[in-house]
């Protein structure tokens, strides 16, 4: 990697395209260029075929069935479909939406134009920061919380900024018990971490294929079409697009790309869950050598859930630096990339709400910096960074 090339350790926010996906799209920008939903000629039925044939890859991924997946822009898209397209449906049980205080803001916003039209939106609390859970939601928040009138629950599988991963199943069991929807946003996980709709008991699911090495610009929202089948209200009218419930021209080389992504990452997502466990450990023992009085935002990294799997996911990585600006931290490291947040909240200036629901400071939890390792990351990588970060953290001490 030239010098002038920053260390790119900023996965959470997106990933580079894999070279093997770019290859595998190629072909759908120049030579099968038609539209899916031109029918009638060769150019129109090979685009469609290959959208249904990633679709079938990219159910089967997930443990679904090629009819239960719609395509989007993307996971913030899905998440406006799963949770406007319950709650704005004429025949639904009630007015009430449950979701939790650290969900990302795509989740969180439209929960927040629902409740300014009148709906009653409960956020629940999660463990707080010093408890090896933290970030973590006891299912037991979830049964207290419904109502006879909730119509949906929603609960991320894992958390963008301090990796924890949720008891979805668990979640999913007492929400089915209650005759209640529930969505979980699965954007961090789906790729990196084995997962099965069906043994997790979810109803909707958000993902994304720029957070596995696949091209910006396309998502997907599963809906469970199993008896009861989920309803959903559609958020975009138009040509009629898959059954409806999403209008649109279809982007063919993105869902080829999408396929592409989703199969490479579940053909290798055991070797990489022990490898990017091991180079999150290792940056995180190299910081504590070099840089006093850190402090690891979200739960311990030897932390197991109930089911014997970690509680936090592999490549993730939040530190909080203390008496630094977080800010400041990333513009002295040029040659690092990282995060001081979650990408979708850059243009807010206020502090993370997710650490803030931990109840951080203000001020630590200013001071923080979020590592995303990924499929390209090095071990050799690490060691540059955690070099570099201890460097720029003495100078801005120093100037304080």
């Amino acid at each position: 990697m030239p010098a002038s090339v920053p260390i790119y350790m900023d996965n959470h926010a997106t990933t580079r395209v894999d070279p093997r996906v770019v290859e595998a799209m190629l072909p759908y920008f120049t030579e099968q260029y038609g539209n899916a939903g031109s029918i009638g000629h060769a150019y129109g039925e090979a685009a469609r075929e290959a959208v249904e044939q990633s679709r079938a890859v990219i159910a089967g991924a997930i443990g679904a069935e090629p009819e239960e997946i719609v395509f989007t822009s993307g996971a913030t898209e899905s998440n406006n479909l799963a949770i406007r397209g319950i709650a704005e449906r004429p025949k639904r049980r009630g007015d009430h939406l449950v979701s939790v205080q650290t969900e990302h803001k795509a989740v969180l916003a439209p929960l927040a134009r629902l409740a300014r039209r009148g709906y009653d939106v409960t956020l629940l609390e999660v463990e707080p920061h010093g408890s090896p859970r933290a970030g973590w939601l006891d299912p037991q928040r979830i049964a207290d919380a419904l109502r006879d009138d909730t119509a949906l629950v929603s609960v991320m599988l894992a958390n963008n900024e301090i990796g924890v991963i949720q008891p979805i199943a668990e979640i999913a069991a007492i929400c089915r018990d209650r005759g209640v929807t529930f969505h979980c946003d699965a954007t961090q996980a789906v790729g990196k971490w084995p997962i099965s709709v069906r043994q997790l008991g979810v109803d909707l699911m958000s993902f994304t294929a720029h957070k596995i090495y696949g091209p910006k610009g396309i998502g997907a929202l599963y809906i469970r079409k199993t008896r009861p089948a989920v309803r959903l209200e559609p958020q975009i009218t138009g040509g009629g697009q898959q059954d409806g419930l999403r209008s649109g021209t279809l982007n063919v080389a993105g869902i080829v790309g999408f396929g592409t992504a989703l199969q490479l990452a579940t053909m290798e997502i055991v070797s990489e869950l022990k490898r990017l466990t091991d180079l999150r450990n290792r940056l995180w023992e190299l910081l504590r050598e070099r840089i006093e009085g850190i402090e690891l935002c979200g739960p311990a990294l030897g932390e197991r859930a109930a089911t014997g799997g970690p509680l936090r996911l592999p490549g993730n990585l939040d530190v909080a630096f203390g008496n630094v600006d977080g800010e400041a931290l990333l513009l002295a490291m040029e040659n690092l990339a990282v995060s001081s947040g979650a990408a979708c909240s850059s243009t807010d200036p206020t502090p993370s709400h997710v650490l803030l629901a931990l109840g951080l400071t203000e001020d630590l939890a200013r001071s923080t910096l979020r590592f995303g390792l990924g499929r390209f990351s090095t071990m050799a990588e690490v060691e540059a960074a955690a070099e570099t970060v201890a460097a720029a953290v003495a100078r801005l001490r120093e100037l304080r």
